[in-house]
């Protein structure tokens, strides 16, 4: 039975040559060329500047770390990490998705982070070997349009949407960092055969979109009938358009279904500056992690109550995973373009 919410509410050494080719795909945030000084941090960011800017101005606020920052998508950051190797110019990376983190993990770059900070999250939130540290969370959702499916008749599993009844009133965006993670976990849980039927089947059915906020604005038109998304997206649009102007709602799929697969942000050590350490411990303290919850929307990783509307991270039905295991990206962008689905 699904878990509907009303409205008012992840690549290996290896994979990196691979995930830079589709960097174009994923997009990327504005760069600055980092210039660290003696009381400054500098750190490499896959999550955009518009949407954190403000967070590191607080950690230089109450801290007196100054900050330099280079934007670009994470699978873009973890090759140029990997590239400079031991010569890396940053002193945290801050990744948008744990595949990311799992494969400078793999690569022996992260310095080990101390138990009294990664026991601040769940253990299934941070690495084993405690070399990275979620931050934030989200999860997969099926966002769709009440006027043209009721919710009893949505789909309780993320196979359901191979079915040829969904033939163009399903929206994907296979070119995304999130679909492709999340893709990535499929082919971890249920196999290479299983997740090349659905990929063929979403080539048949799906309509193709950029982003997660395209997408999100096709349910509301009515133009596809559902949607798969971050939950956070429905926060975004009900922000600038107000939540009684919102028509979509969101539902997940029934209990350890991939398709509620939980994700996070997450940072890694990659230096000896005593600083990058700092602002990783600040990331878990209630300043950054209200911040995420009020202004992003995102999940706490450290109980901080999520919006009043969203269900409690401990509530969603997620698969079963190890995060790191999301790292080999290479496969997957392979299997999805043979699918079709991308160029």
């Amino acid at each position: 039975m699904n878990n509907t919410l009303k409205r008012g509410l992840k690549i290996s050494a290896a994979a990196i040559a691979a995930i830079t080719a589709v960097t174009a795909l994923t997009g990327c945030a504005k760069e600055s060329t980092p210039t660290p000084t003696a009381e400054s941090i500098t750190i490499y960011s896959g999550r955009s500047e518009d949407l954190i800017a403000p967070l590191l101005e607080a950690f230089t606020e109450e801290t007196g770390i100054e900050i330099e920052v280079r934007y670009a998508g994470s699978a873009e950051l973890a090759a140029q990490i990997l590239e400079e190797g031991s010569n890396v110019q940053a002193d945290v990376f801050f990744s948008q998705d744990a595949g990311a983190l799992g494969a400078l993990t793999e690569a022996g770059l992260f310095k080990t982070l101390e138990s009294d900070i990664t026991d601040l999250v769940d253990a299934k939130y941070r690495a084993a070997d405690n070399t990275w540290v979620g931050v934030s969370g989200r999860s997969r959702v099926l966002s769709y349009n009440p006027e043209l499916i009721d919710a009893a008749d949505l789909p309780t599993s993320i196979f359901d949407l191979a079915d040829p009844a969904w033939k163009g009133k399903i929206g994907i965006a296979p070119s995304n960092a999130s679909f492709q993670s999340f893709v990535t976990a499929m082919r971890v849980i249920e196999g290479e055969a299983a997740t090349t039927e659905w990929l063929t089947a979403m080539k048949e059915n799906a309509v193709i979109f950029e982003k997660n906020g395209q997408i999100l604005e096709a349910v509301e038109a009515g133009e596809i009938t559902a949607g798969l998304i971050n939950h956070y997206y429905w926060f975004e649009r009900a922000a600038e358009v107000g939540e009684e102007n919102m028509k979509s709602e969101m539902a997940w799929f029934e209990a350890g279904d991939v398709g509620n697969l939980v994700n996070v942000a997450g940072v890694g050590v990659l230096s000896d500056n005593a600083a990058a350490v700092t602002f990783a411990n600040w990331l878990l303290g209630e300043t950054a992690q209200t911040f995420f919850v009020e202004k992003t929307s995102e999940y706490s990783l450290t109980g901080i109550p999520a919006q009043a509307w969203l269900p409690a991270l401990d509530t969603i039905a997620s698969p079963e995973i190890d995060l790191s295991a999301l790292a080999p990206l290479a496969e997957t962008l392979e299997l999805i373009r043979n699918a079709g689905l991308t160029d």
